[in-house]
This record gives C-alpha cells, sequence and structure tokens, in this order.
C-alpha cells in the first residue's frame, strides 16, 4: 500500500497552542482540591494540550449556577427567588455549586439525572412553572412567539380519552391538548416523521369555564385517541400572580401543578398517568422551559463547579484564553453579567463566552432559545462590548425539531438552523462569532470497536458538512468543544480504539476546516461501571484512585502526546495541513492519514490503522528529505485487561521511535497510532 503526501497541496493551517486543548469540568463534592494538586496539573498539563474550555453540568443538570456562592435573591428575607451571584472582589473562589428548580418539568435531566418532574409528582402544593424570559415584556415580541408546551410520554399507544390539568397561577387563557398518532419511539427530540400534533376534538379552549384556571376536567372526544404522547400547549397567559407576590416575574407564563390523563374502561374513566416525587415512579414528562427561580435550600452538594479563582491560580490554564460558559436555560441574564464583570476586575484571560450547553438534547425550541440567547448576549455585552459570543455546545448537529416545535411544523430542517435564523430574523447573527458542538459518537460502546472506528472520521466529515450546509458559513468558526469515544464508560475508552478515536478526531476535523478541538477527561478519574454491558472505563488521560492520585497513565495520554508533540510542535506555530492519499481502496475504511508541515520545515503524518489484527505495510511518497522518524504505538506498547474498577495496561509505555529511509516500507501494526516525521 502507499501513502501520498502532496506537499504543494495546502488545505489549511492552525496553530496547535489554540487549536488543540482540554478540557475541565464539575465533578463530586471535594474532588476540586483533589484533581488541582501541583502534582495532577503538571502531569495533565505533560499531555500538551494548551488552552482550557471550562464545563458545567448545571444546565445539563436542570440547575442555576451559583459561579459566586456570595451574591443577592430578588426575595432576600427568605433568601428565595433569582440569583445574582456577586461582581465584587472577595475571598478567592474555590467552589461553586448548582440550584436544582423546584419548578422543575422535565422527568429526566442530562446530568445526574436525579430530579423528577413537577407535572406528575403527585403533589398539588408543587408546581412546573415556564420560563418568564420567554414573556412578552423580556422578548419585545408578540406573545403569540412563544407558545409554551408540556409533554407526557405514556411509554407505549395508549387510548387516551379525558384530561384533568390542575392549573397553578399563572394559568393558560387560550391552550390546546394535542397528541400525536401512533408511537414515535424515539422520543419528541429528533427525527420524527409522522403526521405531526393533532388537536382532539374538544382540546381547543379559548373561553369559558376550561379557560379560568383551577382544576379542569375535559372529555376530549367520543372516542378515544390512541397515542403514546400528549401535549397541552399554551398560548394566551392569565398574567396573574399568587396573593402576595411582588415580583412581577411571578405573573409571567405558565404554571401547572399535575396532570391526569384518562381512558374509559367499562364505561367509566381509569387514570393512566403515574405520580411520585421519583422519576421511576411517575409518568416521564418533558417542559419547553423552566423557571429558574429556586431557594437556598436547593443547593446540589454532589456536584460542585471548581472556583473561578482556583482555575486561574491552579497553572491549568497557562495563562492562556479560557472558553468560559454563560446559562441561558436555567438562569438569569445578569448572572452572566455578572460573571464577566468579576473575570474583568481579576484580569482574567476570557475573550470569549460559551453560551448554553446541549439545549437541542432538552427539548427546547430553537425559537425560545434563542430568545434566551440574545438576552444573555446583550447582558453580557453590557458589561463589556468586546466580548467575543457563541456556543451553545451542540449535542448532535442532526437533532429536529418536529415533535417539539411549532404546531404543525412539517420543516425537517435541524435544529441549529432553526436557531441561525431565529437570530438572523433577531438581527443577532453578530452574537454566534462560533459554532461549539460536543462529539462522542458511540452511545453503545460495548460492540465490536473496529466497526465504530471505521465509522468515526466519516461522522467527523458530516458533522462539519451539516453546520455548513444549515448556515454556518465557512468564516464561522466551529469548536468541538468536548469529544471523546463516548458518553458513557466502557472499557473501548481504555484500550487502543480509545486513543485510534481521539487522535483521529482531532486530525479529521482540522482538515475539515475545524478551528479548535477540546478533549474531554484531563483530569485524573477512577473507573465507572456501564452496567449495560458491565464495562468499565471513562474518559480521561489518568486512572486515579479515589483520592485522585495518578496511578497509571492511559492509551488517550500517549495518543494525546503523540498528536500535541511529536505530529504538531507544542511549542506552536503555524502548522499546514497538506492533502493525504491513500492509494488502495479496499483500506480506506482501515488506514486514516494526515500530513501537515511543522513550523521547522519538516513535514509529519499521523497514521491509524483501525484493523484490530492485521498489520498494513506502507510506503510513504511525497517526502522530501531522506530519512524520516517512526513513533509506533500498538499492542507491543500498550494492552488493556479489563479487570473490573480493577482494570489496568500492561505493557504501559511510550511510543517507540526508529529510523528508516524515505520511501521504505513501514509497518503498521493492528490497532495502532505511528507518526512518520521527516528527520
Amino acid at each position: 500500500m502507499e501513502i501520498t503526501v502532496h506537499a504543494k497541496d495546502s488545505i489549511g493551517a492552525f496553530d496547535p497552542v489554540s487549536a488543540l486543548g482540554s478540557t475541565i469540568d464539575g465533578h463530586v463534592e471535594g474532588a476540586t482540591r483533589r484533581i488541582l494538586t501541583r502534582a495532577n496539573v503538571e502531569a495533565m498539563k505533560s499531555a500538551n494540550f494548551h488552552s482550557i474550555s471550562y464545563r458545567t453540568r448545571t444546565e445539563l443538570g436542570t440547575e442555576v449556577w451559583h459561579w459566586n456562592p456570595r451574591g443577592s435573591w430578588s426575595d432576600g428575607a427568605r433568601a428565595q427567588g433569582y440569583w445574582t451571584s456577586s461582581d465584587a472582589s472577595g475571598p478567592p473562589i474555590a467552589v461553586s455549586f448548582g440550584y436544582g428548580l423546584p419548578r422543575r418539568g422535565n422527568t429526566i435531566d442530562q446530568a445526574n439525572d436525579d430530579g423528577y418532574s413537577r407535572l406528575t409528582d403527585g403533589d398539588t402544593a408543587s408546581y412546573w412553572k415556564s420560563n418568564p424570559y420567554l414573556d412578552a415584556h423580556y422578548t419585545h415580541e408578540p406573545e403569540a412567539s412563544h407558545p409554551q408546551w408540556v409533554l407526557l410520554d405514556l411509554e407505549k399507544a395508549t387510548d387516551v380519552t379525558a384530561v384533568t390539568v390542575r392549573w397553578g397561577v399563572p394559568f393558560a387563557a387560550r391552550y390546546e391538548i394535542q397528541y400525536w398518532p401512533g408511537e414515535q419511539p424515539n422520543g419528541p427530540d429528533d427525527n420524527a416523521d409522522d403526521e405531526g400534533w393533532v388537536t382532539f376534538d374538544r382540546g381547543m379552549v379559548n373561553e369559558g369555564p376550561a379557560s379560568s384556571g383551577g382544576d379542569t376536567h375535559i372529555t376530549l372526544a367520543d372516542h378515544p385517541a390512541r397515542t403514546r404522547w400528549v401535549r397541552i400547549l399554551m398560548q394566551r397567559s392569565s398574567h396573574t400572580a399568587l396573593r402576595g407576590a411582588t415580583d412581577p416575574r411571578d405573573a409571567m407564563g405558565f404554571a401547572i401543578r399535575e396532570i391526569d390523563l384518562y381512558q374509559t374502561t367499562g364505561g367509566r374513566l381509569r387514570e393512566i398517568t403515574r405520580h411520585g416525587a421519583n422519576a421511576k415512579d411517575q409518568t416521564r414528562t418533558y417542559a419547553s422551559s423552566t423557571d429558574p427561580w429556586h431557594r437556598a435550600m436547593d443547593i446540589d452538594r454532589e456536584t460542585e463547579q471548581p472556583g473561578i479563582d482556583a482555575m486561574f491560580a491552579s497553572g491549568i490554564t497557562r495563562g492562556l484564553p479560557m472558553l468560559t460558559p454563560a446559562g441561558v436555560l436555567y438562569d438569569i441574564p445578569a448572572n452572566g453579567a455578572a460573571l464577566l464583570r468579576y473575570l474583568r476586575a481579576r484580569g482574567y484571560n476570557v475573550p470569549r463566552m460559551e453560551l448554553g450547553e446541549e439545549p437541542d438534547g432538552q427539548f427546547v425550541s430553537p425559537s425560545d432559545f434563542a430568545a434566551l440567547y440574545v438576552q444573555v448576549a446583550d447582558s453580557l455585552r453590557g458589561a463589556d462590548r468586546a466580548v467575543i459570543l457563541g456556543g451553545p455546545s451542540f449535542q448532535d448537529p442532526r437533532t429536529k425539531v418536529m415533535m417539539s416545535w411549532k404546531e404543525g411544523s412539517t420543516d425537517e430542517r435541524s435544529w441549529f438552523a432553526h436557531f441561525l435564523e431565529a437570530l438572523t430574523v433577531r438581527g443577532h447573527a453578530h452574537d454566534l462569532a462560533f459554532v461549539s458542538f460536543e462529539f462522542y459518537p458511540f452511545d453503545n460502546s460495548c460492540t465490536r470497536t473496529a466497526f465504530q472506528l471505521a465509522q468515526a472520521a466519516h461522522r467527523i466529515q458530516k458533522t462539519v458538512e451539516q453546520f455548513r450546509s444549515d448556515g454556518a458559513s465557512a468564516r464561522l468558526p466551529l469548536l468541538m468543544t468536548e469529544y471523546g469515544y463516548s458518553a458513557f464508560s466502557s472499557a473501548a475508552e481504555m484500550d487502543r480504539a480509545g486513543a485510534i478515536l481521539n487522535a483521529e478526531a482531532i486530525a479529521e476535523f482540522l482538515t475539515r476546516g475545524g478551528s479548535e478541538a477540546y478533549f474531554y477527561g484531563t483530569e485524573p478519574s477512577t473507573l465507572d461501571r456501564n452496567n449495560t454491558c458491565d464495562s468499565w472505563g471513562d474518559n480521561t488521560l489518568f486512572v486515579s484512585d479515589d483520592e485522585r492520585h495518578i496511578l497509571a497513565k492511559n492509551s488517550t495520554y500517549h495518543a494525546a502526546r503523540m498528536v500535541t508533540t511529536l505530529w504538531a510542535d507544542s511549542a506552536g506555530g503555524l502548522h499546514t495541513l497538506l492533502s493525504t492519499t491513500v492509494v488502495s481502496a479496499d483500506l480506506v475504511t482501515t488506514i486514516g492519514a494526515y500530513s501537515l508541515r511543522r513550523p521547522d520545515g519538516r513535514v509529519a503524518m499521523l497514521v491509524v490503522n483501525r484493523d484490530p489484527a492485521s498489520t498494513v505495510i506502507a510506503r510513504i511518497a511525497g517526502l522530501t528529505r531522506a530519512q524520516v522518524e517512526v513513533w509506533s504505538f500498538s499492542s507491543a506498547e500498550y494492552v488493556w485487561h479489563p479487570q473490573g474498577r480493577n482494570g489496568f495496561a500492561r505493557p504501559d509505555r511510550a511510543p517507540r521511535v526508529t529510523l528508516a529511509t524515505a520511501g521504505a516500507p513501514i509497518s503498521l501494526p493492528p490497532y495502532s497510532i505511528t507518526v512518520i516525521r521527516e528527520r
């Protein structure tokens, strides 16, 4: 087989100091001080990833981020309401926490998933309430622009004949109760291809007792509708508030205390919804938005975020810019602006803010998210007009909006395309100066890895193409702000398969025009269990004990250094990507090859062999120097031995180097990474 480097054909360029970064995320309480020790920071930095992308779990967990434990409540006397962290200097912030939302409407969340919905919790004293920042008072748009909704998932197609809605305050004065014909097995977030939402025969309410709040019972039709999904679409608010309320936000949006669905059996109504203050005990529900109102007692101490000051004091940022988040879905605009003022007052290097975290995976309409995004952007620009804004860390660029968007929509465009359009219509396209997303390609990482690795590069290519075709111009930078083998733990992440995927994800992304890639899992970590296939692993550079003391370097550490130090020059400078061709049609899914010209003038090639069993012999054409250095990372250097939580690698060595004559045959071992560099 021959691999040809077209040294005169430049296909892009990057500087590894800005383009190759890593992340720091939230962890269990007490983890920050164990992770950010001097020894650990030096070890993490030795991978030669440079820039840091700071991640928050709060936005995924339906929580508000108190980035500074000091701050003020809108209802200070009762330590509740809407929170704004203090932007004043004080003692350094070592850790911070998220606060759960007691007006939550989603049964599940994307973080620890330990909360529950107030729509079916069996407690009429609790209630879901929509986000008041989607009211016309804040959006400056007609009320009809942002109808709110709640969905109930009956888990399988079921006959539905009646509903009781126990309204809170404010209630809906005009609404529709709808069903989705048949069963849509993929859930309400993407790729639905059925006929759309259908309003029950008696499901349209805009006058009479049913529009006056309280406990409203409606017989929806003479004949039952068979469906898995029921939606209440709320279009006009009563704009009333509970007695004694003084905050204008109390009268904005919609509130529901409980929902009961019924079917008729033997001439009698039988309730088919389940109620309980636990996700496993209740009928699963989803909500279009959630009120960020909360109380001091709602603190989530099980997960802490590294403090802003601790991050910069630890040295992990190297003095380089840190990509820093601002909450959108479950926060208020003023809290993000206070964070930016704090960063500026401290002189921290934060030129960019990433707004939001995986909204496309949280069943939010792109129009609603755009309205919230604009308010946060305006607030941030009030703190610093020069700040660069972007986001929102998409879960998947292919996500569609059919079940969670506007009534009757047949628009097949992606969530991102709708979001970009909504920003453009509002005159805020300039507030999306970069687009960020996450890349965890394999939810099921328990299957044979060779099949998955053969798809990985293609998935990167399709991801970039999707963004571009949906409106992200070539001038709009794409940031892969998290990447790893899977969002779920498995031995594949510890084996050389994980190393191969991570190395190729970087090279393929940069080759396709991506701007920056951030490895997820910089922190030393113990192994986690994937209960689905009883497999243990994690996205991490280092295996550690429970105290975060490093026990061993993982395959991904060795792969990281091959990319950042052997292929690229970790000192930085302009690296020119070169066109590379694998001249063997039957090996396209087996071999991946990526070439660049380093600042010192030498050509370097990164080659992966995705075949777990076969050695490939390659000759490299197109190099100009007589000798090459060949670094290899294969089973001779690293083999993972699954032993549950005590899994280990043996051998566990850095890549070995040999010298070869340019054009001589080079052996590419099974499941290996090879760097070939002109001497």
